[in-house]
């Protein structure tokens, strides 16, 4: 089976309806957006797909739940406020229909419009706001200047990927995802090989390791690429919650294991199949 394309499509997580951690203030435009954001990760959970930052439509999916799950409590309102709006236009509807009568709905009529119009957003946010908003603001109008001049925000990117914190693992990301497709497979895994030594508190540890062995594999180097993937199954596989019972596996873990069982049947044959009882919607990136 060949390996799966490589979609502009995320497959994140679906927020839990109460939250566990103390609630966080969210201004009513905060809060709309969120929930638009929680309704589209649900049509690409469970589908295998790894995330893909920065490039195209729906790439910012995943990057947005991250932002918004990691956000600072002290943030102005403000600050939260602009970034949403510049977040909107970002995940606002392409198409040459417009809006049905008294719609408030923004849309635009290509892909490099909308960019446009999320990069003088999240420009403007940065000017006017300092801290975490503007480093956030910086960030997403590189994400959006992807499609319209690629090297321009690969070196916006990897300036932030060299500074530390969450915005700094986004661009590291981000800039491994861009490299990968450009071919550049020896970038991408000195990027990937950074963020696999991290704690995993942003992007998931079994997402950046799976797409580390997949850029492996495609450098040729086939038995560091399946020791990977057994790693991620092997793990997931074995994990256990607090009460002792198995814990559904994340997309990430699932497709290592189809990788796995590509590469090397005999190594996936020794990772026992999950408990269909336990099994649940995966979750994770």
């Amino acid at each position: 089976m060949a390996r799966k394309k490589r979609r502009i499509e995320q497959a994140v997580p679906v927020a839990a309806n109460e939250p566990a951690e103390k609630p966080r203030y969210q201004d009513p435009f905060q809060s709309a957006v969120t929930s638009r954001i929680e309704e589209a990760g649900k049509v690409f959970e469970g589908k295998g797909r790894t995330i893909l930052y920065g490039l195209g439509a729906l790439a910012v999916l995943g990057i947005i739940i991250a932002v918004f799950v990691q956000w600072n409590n002290r943030s102005q309102a403000a600050a939260q406020t602009a970034l949403g709006k510049g977040i909107e236009i970002m995940q606002a509807q392409v198409t040459d229909v417009p809006p049905l009568a008294g719609s408030t709905e923004k849309t635009y009529k290509t892909q490099r419009e909308r960019a446009e119009a999320a990069i003088a957003e999240f420009e403007s946010v940065a000017r006017e706001h300092g801290g975490a908003a503007a480093e956030k603001a910086k960030y997403f109008a590189a994400v959006n200047r992807l499609s319209i001049d690629r090297e321009l925000a690969l070196g916006e990117l990897e300036a932030m990927a060299a500074g530390s914190g969450e915005v700094a693992t986004l661009a590291t990301f981000a800039s491994a995802q861009a490299r990968f497709d450009a071919g550049q497979f020896d970038l991408a895994a000195a990027h990937y090989r950074k963020l696999s030594t991290g704690d995993g508190t942003i992007i998931p540890l079994d997402t950046i390791k799976l797409e580390l062995g997949n850029t492996l594999e495609k450098q040729g180097n086939k038995e560091e690429a399946v020791n990977i993937f057994f790693e991620i199954a092997k793990t997931a596989s074995e994990a256990k919650d607090k009460e002792g019972k198995a814990v559904p596996q994340s997309a990430a873990a699932l497709e290592a294991k189809d990788r796995l069982k590509e590469l090397a049947p005999e190594r996936a044959s020794e990772i026992p199949e999950p408990d269909p009882a336990a099994a649940g919607m995966p979750f994770g990136f």
